[in-house]
């Protein structure tokens, strides 16, 4: 016998292409379906409501069925009440385990619908009664320790998809990715959404790869930070080696970033400039000390701005600075996320995707790339949210500081 559930989902499901892709879900997953009910609904503004009811070979298919439906909104129309079992050692789930989304999400216990009070991809959910007032939250894999308690399948869990603005504010095009639009615009609706976040509060996220010093915009953005809008950094040791490199001898890779050519002994500079930061301490100590006076991270340290750097096995020195550990360093990643309100990425595709993965859905995200691909590859990672601009990141941001400086503009 086949299990059953009867599940449902509203939205712009035919202009977004969101029920196509539901029904592709329910055919790869080995299961079937029966459309009982949608509603179109008549003006293009109206949302849509479907309800179907899917099957699977049996309980522990039909499980993992639904789990992957609500990474697309869809939810099961008698939810019930969440299963919850304990880890048995550390680092390990229980089998069965809800393995959650970006997505903003409810879970169900004793008839009491608690909000999951972090909502990440690729977790668990942990329910914390030790005080006796429950609260849910996400928990990585390699965090869970033996006792926890870890909710199992997909009873008593609903999850909601983020309304995207039409127009107005971050309504950002209606596109995932833009290559052929006015950029003029693009850069005008990034300006806002970061405006938009700092009124309300928010801090504003940038996620960046030496891309941003090796096309030369190394000035723009530190006139960003130092205008209040860049509050924490996360990046790799490339960037922050190179913008240091610029500061010390001029030079990204050696190449002169005023003359657009190599120099001489140009390819031991930044491996030298690595070695002035270590015998400083930290990038902090080389601005405290006056060894390091300009650039994007000296920048920062002045500002009392965070940044977090994650390293690679590919990375020369690294810098002090830099978490060789890639775990903790997801954890120090994780920790900024509080209170952010906007993110935008350049120049990267490694930590835009790592980036993507800790960030809730309803944080609004832009990516700039002069390659689609990076952004085609964020939003198939189950960043629905991002937003995409194809285009040089060194005259993105150099009309973006433009835009949110007007000092900047006048130079």
């Amino acid at each position: 016998m086949q299990a059953v559930e009867t599940v449902q989902i509203s939205g712009h499901l035919m202009d977004s292409g969101i029920l196509s892709r539901v029904l592709d879900d329910i055919r790869e997953y080995g299961g079937d379906y029966v459309v009982e009910n949608f509603d179109l609904g008549h003006d293009k503004d109206d949302i849509s409501h479907a309800r179907l009811k899917v099957s699977a070979a049996d309980d522990a298919a039909l499980q993992r069925l639904l789990m992957r439906l609500q990474t697309r909104g869809v939810n099961q129309v008698d939810p019930g009440t969440a299963e919850v079992a304990v880890a048995a050692q550390d680092g390990v789930f229980p089998d069965g385990f809800y393995s959650s989304t970006n997505l903003e999400t409810q879970v169900r216990l004793d008839q009491v619908w608690l909000p999951v009070q972090n909502p990440e991809m690729d977790c668990g959910l942990i329910v914390d009664d030790a005080d006796g007032s429950p609260r849910i939250h996400t928990l990585p894999m390699a965090d869970v320790k033996a006792g926890m308690k870890v909710v199992c399948g997909a009873s008593g869990i609903r999850v909601d998809v983020p309304v995207v603005a039409e127009s107005g504010g971050f309504g950002f095009m209606e596109s995932d990715v833009s290559s052929e639009k006015p950029q003029a615009v693009l850069v005008r609706q990034v300006a806002d959404g970061m405006r938009e976040a700092k009124a309300a509060g928010k801090k504003v996220l940038w996620v960046g790869g030496p891309g941003v010093v090796h096309t030369g915009a190394a000035p723009a953005m530190v006139a960003m930070v130092d205008a209040g809008f860049v509050d924490v950094l996360f990046a790799g040791n490339a960037l922050a080696t190179h913008d240091i490199e610029s500061a010390l001898y001029g030079t990204s890779l050696g190449i002169d970033l005023a003359q657009g050519q190599g120099v001489e002994h140009g390819h031991e500079h930044h491996i030298r400039a690595i070695n002035t930061i270590r015998k400083a301490g930290s990038i902090r100590d080389a601005v405290e000390t006056g060894v390091l006076t300009g650039g994007i991270m000296h920048a920062l340290v002045k500002a009392e701005k965070r940044f977090v750097l994650v390293g690679s096995v590919r990375d020369d020195g690294p810098l002090p600075d830099v978490y060789t550990d890639v775990i903790d360093g997801q954890r120090a990643m994780r920790a900024e996320l509080t209170d952010v309100g906007f993110c935008l990425m350049v120049a990267t595709m490694l930590h835009s995707v790592a980036t993507g993965n800790i960030l809730p859905a309803s944080i609004p995200l832009v990516c700039v790339d002069i390659n689609p691909a990076t952004v085609t590859k964020l939003a198939d990672r189950g960043s629905s949210q991002a937003r995409g601009i194809v285009t040089d990141v060194g005259l993105f941001l150099e009309q973006l500081a433009g835009e949110l400086v007007p000092e900047y503009r006048r130079r």
